[in-house]
This record gives structure tokens, C-alpha cells and sequence, in this order.
């Protein structure tokens, strides 16, 4: 699937990982205003690297952030408290990504892993792109 021009951020996770599942649901209960749009990293081609998973993505008003500055972002547009998060962004981002990089080469053994992609619930299915 090519990644449709949105007018809203899109939010691009692993979706055979529990813990990138776990973290959509989470931007979607404290996303009242529904801003953000979701898809798994395995059903699209934004002309990222391929096969990549490791890094979740954000397309905000045609860029790409990737990893700590793509949480950070996305922590931004969230209801209170979580934009305080943003101000990690005064962190250098090496140190930031060390940190992200760290989780994400252990967040199977961690949390598991699905067979397969996430189908989103009908409750939230407009939230994803198809």
C-alpha cells in the first residue's frame, strides 16, 4: 500500500508487536480528537527502508520522524500531561535514540510478538488507512 497524502499525522508501527500495539491503543485513548492516523509499517511503502520495523514512524505534514523524535512528536499531540514529554527533545538525540534503540531490540523477548498484523476493532477502524 502506498501512503496516501493526509492531512493528519500517520502513525507507522510494527503491527506484529505487542508492544507497538500496546502504544497505539494508548495514543488512541489519550487522541479525543482522533489527529492522528494509523497503519503497520508491514502494509506500507512510504519509500522508507524496506523491511524496516525496528523504528516506529511518523508522517507529520509531509517528513518523516523516526524513533525518539517520532515519540516525542507524537507525545506532543496528546491530551495533558504528555506533551511535558516533548521537552525530552532537549536531550541530544543520540542519547534519546540509544535509549529507544535498547527497547526496541528487546521488545519481543519483552512483550511478544503476534503472528500476524493487528486488525483494528470496528470502534476504531476509521482511524487506520486501508
Amino acid at each position: 500500500m502506498k501512503l496516501p497524502a493526509s492531512d493528519r499525522p500517520v502513525v507507522l508501527f510494527d503491527g506484529v508487536c505487542n508492544l507497538c500495539n500496546g502504544v497505539v491503543r494508548f495514543i488512541i485513548a489519550r487522541d479525543p480528537s482522533a489527529r492522528f492516523r494509523f497503519a503497520p509499517l508491514q502494509w506500507v511503502d512510504d519509500g522508507g527502508p524496506a523491511g524496516t520495523t525496528d523504528s516506529i514512524v511518523l508522517v507529520e505534514a509531509g517528513k518523516r520522524y523516526t524513533k525518539s523524535t517520532a515519540a516525542l512528536r507524537i507525545a506532543r499531540g496528546l491530551r495533558f500531561p504528555w506533551p511535558l514529554l516533548y521537552a525530552l527533545v532537549l536531550v541530544p538525540r543520540p542519547l534519546r535514540d540509544l535509549v529507544y534503540d535498547w527497547v526496541a531490540r528487546h521488545r519481543y523477548g519483552w512483550f511478544g510478538k503476534r503472528a500476524s498484523c493487528m486488525v483494528p476493532t470496528p470502534e476504531i477502524r476509521s482511524r487506520f488507512l486501508e
